[in-house]
């Protein structure tokens, strides 16, 4: 089942899901200790928010399990692209929640500095969520999924649930929209 490859274990995600398809809760830990790391960093570039993405991305890995002890993954695709799927969605539905609270709500309930992550990192967080604040959801899931997160089209779109078209489209949408904002900011205020 795993190999080494440069001191690290390379495991079938595959496997490991179909064997939490057949009962083994345990096995569901390797698959979250193996995407983990992306999947964070993925809800934290969408949501912009670090405490709206652990929570989105609990919400997603429940999701997960849930969907392979009801034998809801296929095995079509990469277990991976399958979470992308699940945590973007979490995600979206974290952004609509947010959307639908008052922003005074949602300013007294974040989190202070707890020293795990660098003022910076918050900082460059806070920046990139503003930038992306203006996108509609879908345009900023496909902007994130491609261009931060690397995915190509196609595996974007199998995470978005939608057709390679229609990331295309989003990411034209999105692109031109961010070119507009820097432009109106570029533009001296009178």
């Amino acid at each position: 089942m795993g190999a080494e490859s440069r001191g690290h274990v390379i495991v079938d995600l595959r496997l490991v899901a179909a064997r939490v398809a057949g009962g083994d809760d345990a096995a569901f830990r390797q698959i979250v200790e193996h995407t983990r790391a992306p999947m964070y960093r993925l809800a934290a570039r969408l949501v912009g928010d670090l405490a709206e993405a652990e929570d989105a991305l609990q919400e997603a890995f429940v999701d997960a399990y849930r969907a392979l002890r009801e034998g809801r993954y296929d095995g079509r695709s990469k277990v991976e692209t399958w979470l992308y799927r699940i945590v973007t969605n979490a995600c979206l539905d974290a952004l609509r929640r947010r959307r639908d609270t008052p922003r005074e709500a949602r300013e007294a309930t974040e989190p202070r500095f707890d020293g795990l992550v660098s003022a910076e990192a918050r900082v460059a967080l806070r920046e990139l969520d503003a930038l992306l604040a203006a996108l509609p959801p879908q345009e900023r899931a496909a902007l994130v999924l491609v261009a931060v997160e690397g995915l190509p089209a196609k595996e974007a779109a199998a995470a978005l649930g939608c057709s390679e078209g229609a990331v295309e489209q989003r990411l034209v949408r999105a692109r031109a929209a961010l070119r507009a904002r820097r432009t109106e900011e570029e533009a001296p205020h009178v």
